[in-house]
């Protein structure tokens, strides 16, 4: 049993060591004179909270990314965004592998039949398609923004191509950095860099198994699996009650929507409706928005994005496990069917596990940095969902907290980052049948 126990954990050790590894050396060389745009050595805590936050794609800054840094760090910043991307979507998708090679032969026969696949492939596949999966994204987004930028901005074609390609690496890998001083305000009309920007973290935040089999499915080779529907299906879904909801709310808001004509108000509705499932990024100021907007984009904060993907979160899979564990226990029914299959009991504990673990971490990061500040429960609770769920949408109070806050900000962020993915891996490797069980019993519930 100690054997079994240890074989489970070492992979979830490996990636949380892994990327400690990357955020020390992102942080030691943040604190280099040359790294500064002033020619100073940065304070270790903001170097630790801006190499924690670029690794774990996040986005929450303590500094201002354009004024602080210098070229020299801008590098380092997006080094750090692309390695925790690229990591994170091969990592996700190799211990996904790993897991599915560790099961029973009756689970993996299963699957085969669902996914009419042997799995996601050896591991020079993995590692080959995301990185030709995250560049072609890239490429094809930088060169949108770069062509924008200099032909309908005042943009030297070197300033052009500079914003582009850092922002096409940040949205893709849903990281949440910007090189402007007030974010994309700037653009909150302009539909080609808005829009081009947006789709870039969706297509982030799905994932690469997902891209995967819609690879295959356009070729002709295989039908959609459960997993992939649920990930595509409550993403649409996600984005279009989000959009809904927040554009209604904030379309008198003289601070945000109301100061528009239409066409703006819809466009930067569904700017701001994308950005929470891990994007980072706004075109609205976050801190004058409605309490109710804010407390919607909490929850799809919360949610994120897809497994195996750039996006944080709990993940809309595990949302929506959660729905359907829920809409089966009102029916009455013995069994959770998803789509024409019986859903796991041992999936069932895992989204349980991750979702409320997550959420206790989200009330615990609340009271500690309540404690630490003056701030209103709102602002902290919002900062606090966004470390957690590695968004990096803010209403503006995180470069005022005190530097014990930043430190708990990037412990949280870390651990919002590799924790479900280290959780789930190791809940599924752990998994082993028990050879009997006790008498059944049912406590009061409600």
């Amino acid at each position: 049993m100690r054997s079994a126990i240890s074989s489970a954990r070492r992979p979830a050790v490996t990636v949380v060591l892994g990327f400690a590894v990357v955020v020390v050396i992102g942080t030691v060389l943040l604190t280099l004179p040359i790294a500064s745009a002033r020619g100073q050595p940065t304070d270790l805590v903001r170097a630790l909270f801006t190499a924690t936050s670029a690794v774990c794609i996040t986005g929450l800054a303590v500094v201002d990314t354009a004024q602080h840094w210098s070229l020299f760090g801008e590098i380092v910043i997006l080094a750090l965004v692309q390695a925790g991307g690229l990591g994170i979507m091969t990592l996700a998708s190799l211990l996904g592998l790993l897991v599915s090679r560790r099961l029973g032969l009756r689970m993996r026969l299963s699957a085969q039949r669902e996914t009419k696949s042997a799995g996601l492939g050896d591991v020079r596949t993995v590692v080959l398609g995301v990185v030709v999966l995250s560049l072609t994204f890239e490429f094809v987004v930088a060169t949108i923004l770069v062509t924008r930028l200099f032909t309908g901005y005042d943009h030297s074609f070197g300033e052009a191509l500079h914003s582009g390609v850092f922002h096409a690496v940040s949205s893709f890998n849903n990281a949440g950095f910007a090189l402007f001083d007030d974010g994309l305000t700037a653009f909150v009309s302009d539909p080609w860099i808005c829009l081009t920007i947006a789709f870039s973290v969706i297509a982030g935040g799905l994932g690469f198994p997902v891209f995967l089999e819609l690879g295959r499915r356009l070729r002709g080779k295989q039908a959609w699996s459960v997993h992939t529907k649920l990930t595509v299906g409550t993403t649409l879904l996600l984005l279009v009650a989000g959009f809904a909801f927040i554009t209604i709310s904030e379309w008198s808001n003289e601070d945000t929507l109301g100061a528009h004509a239409p066409p703006t108000k819809l466009l930067a509705g569904f700017f701001t409706a994308v950005m929470p499932r891990s994007g980072g990024l706004h075109a609205l100021d976050i801190d004058a928005m409605n309490s109710e907007s804010l407390l919607v984009q909490s929850a799809l904060m919360l949610i994120g994005g897809g497994s195996a993907s750039t996006a944080g979160g709990i993940k809309v899979t595990t949302f929506a496990i959660l729905a359907f564990v829920i809409l089966a226990e009102i029916r009455g029914e013995p069994s959770v069917h998803v789509m024409g299959r019986k859903l796991a009991a041992s999936t069932q504990r895992q989204a349980l596990t991750i979702a409320l673990l997550t959420v206790a971490l989200v009330i615990g990061a609340t009271a500690a940095l309540l404690s630490m500040t003056d701030f209103a429960l709102e602002a902290v609770m919002f900062e606090s969902i966004s470390a957690v769920a590695t968004v990096g949408l803010s209403t503006g109070i995180t470069p005022d907290l005190p530097p014990a806050a930043h430190v708990l900000m990037s412990v949280l962020m870390f651990i919002g980052r590799l924790g479900p993915i280290t959780l789930a891996s190791a809940l599924a490797l752990r998994d082993r049948p028990r050879r009997f069980e006790l008498a059944e019993v049912r406590p009061i519930v409600g």
